[in-house]
């Protein structure tokens, strides 16, 4: 194995993404079935962190699907994060999160009318991109750390938006609150943004950025959010 890369997670899951095929990570609670939540990754791929985050959302009741992105390739190394990143077409991403929508839609274990969206880092982006593309089959998008470019058009938003975000970032406070002002002023949607004195990545126990206070308390927070609008 390169020393530049992780372990990925088990991918447990395929589903239809436009003409093709994508791969996912699924846990499902223990009660079997429950409201449909798609966890997006953060750009180091469908790592074995991100998997843990969905069984931890399944154990709060979601029936909980992480899509992987990037095929199966996961990395530590900020440098080849970037260029993964850089390679994944936007297109073909909103593809994958899009057949995630409608295969927990169709999910027996689903019991929501409408999929939550919760991400990290590029996920945040992501999952604010979700909301803003699919409309009113996203009951509620919740991102971490993460804004997507400021040409994106949000009059499409009808989710409920709850965001968390580090005061140390190279995504500044001022970034985000311009987003939240323009998903606003397009959508009629009122952000409810978080501010931790933290540091980028917070959530992440496997990274030295990791804060558990902010942690403890975002995940509350985000569960909480989720629970009341994805129904």
């Amino acid at each position: 194995m390169d020393q530049d890369t992780i372990e990925p997670a088990e991918q447990n899951v395929s589903f239809p993404r436009g003409a093709g095929t994508a791969y996912g990570y699924l846990e499902l609670p223990a009660g079997g079935s429950g409201p449909g939540l798609i966890v997006i990754q953060e750009w180091w791929g469908l790592t074995t962190h991100i998997a843990e985050l969905t069984k931890r959302f399944a154990a709060d009741g979601f029936v909980a699907l992480a899509p992987d992105l990037y095929g199966g390739r996961t990395t530590h190394d900020g440098a080849t994060a970037m260029q993964m990143m850089q390679e994944l077409p936007v297109d073909t991403a909103v593809q994958q999160l899009s057949g995630a929508v409608d295969f927990l839609l169709q999910h027996e274990a689903v019991t929501s009318s409408v999929v939550g969206v919760v991400g990290f880092c590029m996920g945040g982006a992501f999952a604010l991109r979700l909301a803003a593309g699919e409309g009113d089959r996203i009951g509620a998008a919740v991102p971490f750390y993460g804004i997507p470019e400021p040409t994106t058009d949000w009059s499409g938003v009808t989710a409920a938006i709850q965001g968390h975000y580090a005061t140390i970032d190279r995504i500044t406070p001022e970034a985000v609150q311009a987003t939240a002002a323009a998903i606003r002023e397009q959508s009629g949607v009122e952000a409810d943004i978080r501010f931790y004195e933290a540091q980028h990545a917070f959530v992440n126990d496997e990274r030295p950025s990791y804060d558990a206070a902010a942690a403890t308390t975002a995940w509350a927070a985000a569960v909480a959010f989720l629970r009341e609008h994805v129904a």
